[in-house]
């Protein structure tokens, strides 16, 4: 099977390879449109702030060769953000697999941090391939924009109020978490990412 991580201007990307290679899996970073659309599965993962990396994905035209995929796509952290149709952060227009708007975190209380940083529990659609063999699984976050809850939503984590931490379209498969450094749980749902 051949894996391929989105290659662009947003980090992170190392720890995903490297969860992938406990695995066993030897993935291929790229940001070739061929390369990409050949890839049995397809890896969006990043960090950073929305406008940057739109500004880049447009300038290298993956954003259309994102929207194009028809394989397993999974988009991780800002992957899942810019996967929606717009984001508060910079307000920058997507890529738009999801209908959905990005928001900033406000906070309530004094005690509300933002960005959200650490471990918190997932609640999800129990029907959902990502999450097979899971139960009330704890992940790690870490950010200041969120994704509400909407038609996508497989699963919902809460931090100031509920939210999408997951997200499932067709072929595109979305999470707000960092599953490559969560543990267990989260070599789990990498796995079944794979095994769909």
């Amino acid at each position: 099977m051949q894996v391929a991580i989105v290659k662009y201007n947003a980090g992170n990307i190392y720890s995903v390879v490297n969860a992938l290679k406990r695995l066993g899996v030897d993935p291929l970073l790229t940001d070739d449109p061929e390369q990409l659309q050949k890839a049995d599965r397809v890896l969006f993962p990043g960090q950073g702030e929305a406008r940057g990396a739109m500004e880049y994905l447009k300038a290298h035209r993956l954003d259309e060769v994102i929207r194009s995929l028809r394989q397993p796509v999974f988009g991780i952290c800002v992957g899942q953000q810019l996967l929606c149709k717009h984001s508060e952060e910079g307000d920058v227009d997507c890529i738009g697999i999801f209908d959905a708007e990005v928001k900033r975190f406000s906070p309530i209380r004094h005690e509300d941090k933002v960005p959200c940083m650490g471990w918190n529990v997932l609640r999800f659609a129990q029907n959902e391939k990502l999450f097979e063999g899971l139960c009330d699984p704890y992940v790690y976050f870490v950010h200041s924009y969120y994704v509400p809850i909407c038609e996508e939503t497989v699963a919902v984590a809460d931090y100031i109020l509920p939210y999408s931490a997951a997200m499932h379209k067709d072929n595109f498969y979305a999470c707000q978490f960092h599953p490559e450094k969560s543990g267990k749980a989260g070599e789990r749902i990498i796995k079944n990412f794979l095994e769909l």
